[in-house]
């Protein structure tokens, strides 16, 4: 199986729109995103255009705006979010980090680095995937892999995402400039 693996979006609809044209004609079906959609109209255009599982957690870019649409006061799930979950059926939020599992594997995502290697070195999970910095980035911290596929917005660095294929474990980091 293909998953994507998205951050730092920041409303570029159009190089999002590649990156989802690409998970379609490669067949990908989950998506995580490491913050930073920037937008509810962001949120919308992924929703609309990508059918699979949308795993999802805040970046600095999203607190205000997602805060008011998803969580309560206490950070809970309030009304809105069940009115919302038909909107947004395929779509799994995360305030401060996500923890899902993929393959068998334990998985965590968060948008920021500081919190993404404090999640590595806890020792649960085999991947850790992060944003935040724009640059895509790769390491290892005891056995987990910690990864950063850059930023789709293509803000400081050139634009990219990452296709992880949980049959080999291995990381492809694909250029969105290189689509058609």
């Amino acid at each position: 199986m293909l998953v994507a693996i998205t951050s730092d979006i920041h409303n570029n609809l159009a190089n999002l729109k590649k990156v989802l044209d690409y998970c379609n004609s490669k067949k990908i079906r989950k998506m995580i995103c490491c913050g930073d959609l920037a937008s509810l109209e962001t949120l919308d255009f992924l929703n609309d255009n990508f059918s699979g599982e949308i795993f999802y957690c805040f970046g600095n870019m999203d607190d205000d705006q997602m805060d008011q649409a998803f969580l309560s006061a206490r950070g809970e799930m309030s009304l809105k979010d069940r009115e919302m979950g038909k909107k947004y059926k395929n779509t799994l939020v995360f305030r401060k980090y996500g923890e899902i599992k993929i393959a068998d594997k334990a998985i965590a995502f968060v948008h920021y680095p500081d919190k993404a290697k404090r999640l590595a070195e806890s020792g649960k999970y085999k991947f850790v995937f992060y944003g935040h910095t724009h640059k895509p980035w790769e390491e290892t911290i005891g056995k987990c892999k910690m990864l950063n596929p850059g930023n789709v917005a293509g803000e400081i660095y050139l634009p990219t995402f990452a296709v992880w294929n949980t049959e080999n474990n291995k990381f492809e980091l694909i250029r969105i400039h290189n689509l058609t």
